[in-house]
């Protein structure tokens, strides 16, 4: 039970499905993304992670970015290389946005550090990033839309590292098919970034049960039940 297999699976029953929808009501940004297009992006970062930047099965990786479409991408690229997601302040690559730049790009000479600018449509930074620091809205692009790992990992493998608890994949995926999050096939509405401790299983409980996420952020309360509505969200975290 790996990324790869649960992922698999659902692009052999429902390719087409939407599985992570993303709004930004400060600038009205909406994305959708299909299983397929989402497994493209995965792809495309897990190439940029590993054929291109060189971190290899066991590495750790930092996904320091708030609720948003790319987060999940970068969870999934993660597990499909067989990194290990951790909170660590020395992780072997770091995945920021740009309110924590100034933060990572300190540590360019020390560890990968990959930037994302979170502007619509995964462009680049307005301006250049700091020596040493890789854009993602550059360098992702160029990336082929297929990924097969060299050293591909397995059910045993460490998939997270967060907040003391260390799981594989197996145990990971087995406790997303047994979470109560979301029912199988629902569609679970998302305030809080996936890639934080508490919250990994907002983006793994979908994803195992045939379900699919919308993620939120700079949404007021009126705003966030008129998009419940609208995207016909069967369950909300926080409740």
């Amino acid at each position: 039970m790996t990324f790869a297999a649960v992922l698999a699976d659902r692009l052999r029953r429902e390719p087409g499905r939407p599985l992570v929808t993303f709004y930004d009501d400060e600038t009205g940004e909406r994305v959708e993304l299909s299983v397929t297009t989402y497994a493209n992006w995965v792809a495309k970062a897990g190439s940029l992670l590993v054929d291109e930047l060189g971190l290899e099965r066991g590495d750790t990786l930092r996904v320091d970015l708030p609720p948003h479409w790319l987060t999940p991408v970068f969870l999934g690229a993660a597990w499909s290389a067989g990194l290990v997601v951790t909170d660590a302040d020395d992780p072997a690559a770091v995945v920021c946005g740009p309110d924590r730049l100034d933060r990572w790009a300190r540590e360019a000479a020390e560890r990968v550090v990959l930037a994302c600018s979170l502007l619509p449509l995964g462009v680049r930074f307005a301006e250049p990033v700091p020596t040493g620091v890789h854009d993602v809205g550059v360098e992702i692009w160029s990336q082929p839309d297929a990924f097969v790992p060299w050293d591909p990992p397995g059910g045993d493998d460490g998939a997270v590292d967060l907040a003391g608890v260390r799981l594989t994949q197996q145990e990971m995926w087995e406790a997303a098919a047994a979470g109560t999050l979301v029912a199988d096939g629902g569609r679970l509405l998302v305030t809080a970034s996936p890639a934080s401790p508490p919250d990994l299983a907002t983006f793994t409980e979908p994803l195992a049960k045939g379900g699919s996420v919308v993620l939120v952020t700079r949404a007021g309360a009126e705003r966030l039940e008129a998009i419940d509505v609208a995207e016909h969200a069967t369950a909300r975290f926080p409740a």
